[in-house]
């Protein structure tokens, strides 16, 4: 596979214009990324600009914090879906998780799942740089319980973003039927090779161009 369909090119920050947008999107379509990976408010956007082509829109729940409660992610699941979102990446409730409310967590999850139903994949996004390894494990096994099509390493905005070695756990963990997506800090042709490798299936990364620049031939990956 092409390493562009690989990335989820990605623009999450607040001042984001529409102008941006666009352009994010002209450029997912001109290299071929698999999807944008935007804010709710420019869902809508996204989603008309890119009406005509293969990319993705693929949007963000409960974020960057994952504190929202799980009927506010499952509303805004339902919204987004509606204004065109083929992919919803959402946010566990971290503290839950660290409390050990592994019951919490898995309704939060499952609150997204169900809301999306068959209508839009689900990532869920455990913020792996807060966690150790024993907490990445059950974030994981609490994902592929839910029904989630995917675990995500990071938002991004929070602690470490991703490592090759918890992508690796990630992986071990939910067996080959789940997606593993890494996000945070991939910037380079090699960062994303290296994610690969260690058993991650999408990569997540506001230097898509950069990446798929990064001199890779197609044996590479």
């Amino acid at each position: 596979m092409k390493l562009s369909k690989y990335i989820d090119h990605t623009l999450l920050k607040p001042a984001v214009t529409q102008d941006e947008i666009f352009e994010l999107c002209q450029e997912a379509m001109k290299h071929e990324f698999f999807s944008v990976c935007i804010n709710p408010a420019w869902v809508q956007t996204a989603s008309d600009i890119l009406e005509d082509s293969d990319v993705k829109v693929c949007t963000v729940i409960g974020f960057p914090l994952g504190a929202s409660t799980s009927e506010v992610k499952a509303f805004e699941t339902m919204n987004a879906i509606q204004n065109g979102a083929d992919e919803v990446d959402m946010v566990i409730n971290i503290g839950a998780l660290k409390s050990g409310n592994h019951d919490l967590v898995y309704n939060d999850i499952k609150a997204v799942c169900d809301a999306a139903g068959t209508d839009a994949l689900v990532k869920v996004i455990i913020e792996s740089g807060l966690l150790d390894g024993d907490e990445i494990v059950s974030a994981s096994n609490l994902a592929k319980k839910a029904g989630a099509d995917f675990v995500k390493t990071s938002t991004g905005f929070n602690g470490e973003g991703a490592k090759v070695e918890d992508v690796a756990l990630m992986r071990m963990t939910v067996g080959e039927e789940m997606g593993v997506k890494a996000s945070g800090g991939v910037r380079s042709a090699e960062d994303a090779l290296k994610m690969i490798e260690g058993g991650a299936t999408r990569i997540g990364a506001s230097s898509g161009i950069e990446i798929v620049s990064g001199g890779l031939s197609e044996s590479d990956y």
